[in-house]
């Protein structure tokens, strides 16, 4: 069959990840955030969907790409990556070195679980504050019905 190939397995749907980002805009809007950026990622740390609201900064799109995939890369959020590597600063910059500078170890990169509580994905938010960035991602992720990861138990 000329023209066709096998499709890829998609754990994480453009729909979900669409759901994702206006839940976290309709929580910044609710705690009057700054204006956000949101990136979620699949499984393999590609793009599914990102936007950012009006009067975000332009710079807030690699911030927010870059906490998704600090999370997805080290199976934890991308808060609790940079404070258990606090005191290890070679490391942290070695693992910048190895992303290709997309790696923020800073909160607002959160996993989000299947039901298996496997990573299927993360979402990157940016343009408030730390934990306000973290909190628009987790309603995003919640009102997108999915489950979502800060730290293995």
């Amino acid at each position: 069959m000329a023209g066709k190939g096998y499709r890829s397995h998609v754990l994480l749907s453009r729909m979900q990840a669409r759901q994702i980002i206006d839940g976290a805009f309709v929580k910044a809007r609710a705690m009057r955030m700054e204006p956000l950026t949101v990136v979620v990622l699949d499984g393999g740390g590609n793009v599914v969907a990102a936007e950012r609201e009006d009067g975000c900064a332009p710079l807030r799109y690699a911030v927010a790409k870059g906490k998704a995939f600090a999370a997805i890369g080290n199976g934890a959020s991308s808060g609790v990556v940079g404070q258990r590597n606090a005191e290890r600063p070679a490391f942290l910059a070695s693992v910048a070195a190895a992303s290709e500078g997309q790696f923020i170890p800073v909160p607002g990169g959160v996993l989000i679980l299947d039901d298996q509580q496997c990573v299927i994905g993360a979402v990157g938010a940016s343009g408030a504050s730390s934990g306000e960035d973290e909190a628009a991602a987790v309603a995003g992720i919640e009102a997108a019905g999915l489950a979502y990861g800060i730290e293995p138990d």
